[in-house]
């Protein structure tokens, strides 16, 4: 009977094990790409980059959002009580206009939609609607989740709140109007920060890691990664705050940039294929 019973204690906790393992190695979450770990079979395409022109950023900037539109940056920061939304001359890190948001506000991710800039707040699910030449805030809207990182497509916003979800928003009402489940094979990932629509494609920054997500907007697939690891030489970064978080991208020019939180560069650069077979 107690062989019966440390048998059974046994495969009980086999069980749990092989349960546990299975859910945070295949249906879990991550925030180094899947498709770049040798015991996945994925095809999911690896870029790593070219650097083309270095600029000057802001090393007070914590930064939760970037745009970028007829030759100048928009930036949205985070802290509470220093939080901002600005407009940013690209080639010399100048700060050109300032909207210092209320104390109580961690300011979140940025877009430009049409003549606006949205902005969102962290915990407090309040995101603002900006006049883009003026700054002026036009009204406030809420959200019941976190706010991370908002897009858009030119025809719905695009948000995230830390989960594997992204949220698609009517851009006049802010009402939900679909979602999708983000995944790298049978990989879920969450912690989708910063967003950038660029060329069909939605581009998310995986907090506290050097990846970029390339993600389809119909399914959710992962269709790619960006490997940015040690595009800021270490030496610039002086605690873990300091992450990638920030990605901009000119339709015009087809330009790509990157930065980060307390970065003091901000990066163009020009994707790179490389095999994703490591």
């Amino acid at each position: 009977m107690k062989y019966s019973l440390a048998i059974f204690i046994g495969l009980f906790i086999l069980s749990i094990a092989v349960l546990l393992y299975y859910r945070s190695n295949v249906h879990g979450s991550t925030v180094i790409p899947p498709s770049a770990d040798p015991k996945i079979s994925g095809k999911v395409p690896i870029y790593t980059y070219r650097i083309v022109n270095i600029y000057p950023h802001d090393r007070k900037a914590f930064t939760q959002g970037l745009a970028f539109e007829n030759g100048f940056l928009y930036e949205g920061t985070g802290f509470q009580g220093k939080s901002s939304l600005r407009k940013v001359k690209l080639e010399n890190g100048a700060v050109l206009q300032i909207y210092k948001l209320p104390e109580q506000f961690f300011g979140e991710g940025i877009t430009i939609y049409g003549d606006k800039i949205i902005q969102l707040t962290w915990r407090s699910r309040v995101g603002f609607v900006y006049d883009k030449k003026t700054f002026k805030l036009i009204k406030q809207f809420t959200y019941p989740t976190e706010g991370w990182g908002i897009t858009n497509d030119g025809k719905r916003l695009i948000m995230s709140n830390g989960s594997s979800t992204l949220y698609f928003l009517d851009p006049n009402t802010f009402a939900q109007i679909g979602q999708i489940e983000v995944h790298d094979n049978n990989y879920y990932l969450t912690r989708l920060n910063e967003l950038e629509y660029v060329q069909g494609e939605i581009y998310a920054n995986i907090l506290q890691s050097d990846y970029i997500a390339r993600i389809s907007p119909r399914t959710g697939e992962v269709t790619g990664w960006i490997d940015l690891r040690n595009i800021l030489p270490p030496r610039y970064r002086r605690n873990r705050t300091h992450v990638l978080n920030g990605i901009a991208y000119d339709t015009q020019n087809n330009r790509l940039f990157v930065t980060g939180k307390f970065w003091p560069r901000l990066f163009e650069i020009e994707l790179i294929p490389k095999s994703s077979e490591q």
